[in-house]
């Protein structure tokens, strides 16, 4: 089979479900992040337009390359939370980085071309629990008799013996393998021999993860590996053993084939804070800005990555960008980089009524995350209606008066108001708590007209 027929074979069995209609991707994140609509639309049509590109004839599919997007708007709006609650819809693999994280080739730190390595270790690991789930069966089974060769020998085969003794033989192994299905071998203790990796190697202060890939590959196989014997009990040796039969059954050339074809096709590489690689006329730390957007604009365009798993093709990742853009504008980033994101979407801030909505609708809102938390302790929790307001115009106030931070400033505000209960729930067994606007009022008034807010600010 040709390295190209091979490639779209792999790419076949690594794509993942887009099932996903504009529509319907809306409706989830509605589910999850309030407002925003244009930025939800926009992510829906990108999501979309990559099931899209699959079905077309092979010469059009290589020209169709994915409208990369670029958010605009302040910190604590959903820019990420869109992105995240995307990924984990599609099962697409999916990064998130810092653009201030990375720095210009020559510099010391991390150069952008990492975070594709990363996207494709992401890869593999959903690919290999895909492949896991498929040989999980026949792993149990094999780890279960080699638990019964460490609790016994198996019956030898010698066609001399009396077949009453070989009988007799069998019958108790198969009498102990009942016990073990019956649990009742689970103390019992067994000795196993347990491969350890030798200690990661530093070179010059810098990590194996950081070197060159051919050398870290090099590395990783003549880097000694040591076998101990421990002692565990059944119960331990099972877990043990059924993952490494898990791993004896992968064939990891057909995972990591699966894998680079799944980063190529699906990837999705969410970089936060861009506006934070724009340069101004400072100098020192900021000399590296432009060059990290010289070094980016490759990988957005479309280049090959040299990974451990071979070289990746950035071409059709969808690159998802997002910055406040406080102090500078999109138009400040390099002509070539902004012709890279031909999507531009502009998230608003939140008002006093998003914050309500954010503690009411989502399926996972705070208040519902604290009230099941604080349930555990068999303490009962209950927001009232104007309790929930009250706590929405608090953090809008804050928000208002100090450094605006946008939702991110409910889980504070809640921190807060429920610091109380929290500490004390162990003590209040049966205890049911209602948190209306009195209960807000009398927590929160005074840490908000304090004109020193600095343990109240995150």
């Amino acid at each position: 089979m040709s390295a190209l027929k091979r490639r779209e074979s792999e790419a076949e069995e690594s794509s993942i479900d887009f099932t996903w209609t504009p529509t319907r991707i809306v409706a989830e994140l509605d589910r999850h992040i309030v407002g925003q609509h244009d930025a939800k639309r926009a992510v829906a049509i990108a999501v979309r337009n990559r099931w899209r590109r699959q079905q077309l004839p092979e010469p059009m599919r290589l020209e169709v390359t994915p409208k990369n997007i670029l958010m605009i708007g302040p910190t604590g709006v959903g820019k990420t939370e869109i992105a995240r609650r995307l990924a984990r819809m599609t099962g697409a693999p999916f990064l998130k980085v810092e653009a201030s994280k990375y720095t210009e080739v020559g510099y010391y730190g991390r150069d952008v071309e990492s975070m594709i390595r990363d996207l494709v270790e992401n890869a593999v690991n959903l690919v290999r629990q895909r492949e896991r789930a498929s040989v999980e069966t026949e792993a149990r089974e094999r780890a279960e008799t080699r638990l019964l060769d460490l609790l016994g020998p198996p019956p030898p085969i010698d066609d001399d013996e009396e077949t009453d003794s070989r009988a007799g033989r069998e019958r108790a192994r198969e009498k102990m393998r009942a016990m073990l299905a019956a649990g009742e071998l689970e103390d019992r203790r067994v000795e196993l021999a347990i491969e350890q990796k030798a200690t990661p190697l530093m070179v010059g202060g810098v990590g194996v993860e950081q070197m060159d890939v051919d050398l870290q590959g090099m590395l990783e196989k003549i880097l000694p590996r040591n076998t101990v014997r421990r002692e565990l009990t059944v119960r331990e040796a099972r877990d043990f053993l059924f993952n490494q039969e898990c791993d004896a059954l992968l064939d990891p050339a057909k995972i990591h084939g699966q894998a680079v074809a799944l980063t190529e096709n699906s990837g999705i590489v969410f970089i936060d804070e861009i506006d934070k690689v724009v340069a101004s006329e400072s100098r020192g730390a900021d000399v590296s800005r432009q060059g990290v957007q010289r070094d980016l604009l490759p990988i957005v365009e479309g280049t090959a990555v040299n990974t451990r798993y071979g070289h990746v093709r950035t071409d059709y990742i969808l690159f998802i960008a997002a910055g406040a853009f406080h102090r500078n504008r999109p138009s400040d980033l390099m002509p070539e980089l902004q012709g890279r994101f031909p999507i531009r979407v502009e998230l608003k801030d939140l008002d006093q009524d998003d914050f309500v909505r954010i503690l009411r609708e989502p399926s996972s809102s705070l208040t519902r995350q604290y009230a099941a938390l604080i349930g555990t302790e068999n303490v009962q929790i209950e927001f009232a209606s104007d309790g929930i307001e009250s706590i929405a115009a608090f953090a809008f106030r804050v928000n208002q008066t100090t450094q605006n931070i946008g939702a991110r400033r409910l889980a504070t505000i809640l921190e807060r108001l429920l610091d109380e209960i929290s500490f004390q729930a162990p003590e209040r067994k049966g205890q049911t708590y209602l948190i209306d606007a009195d209960y807000v009022q009398r927590r929160l008034q005074t840490f908000v007209d304090d004109q020193d807010l600095s343990r109240f600010i995150l």
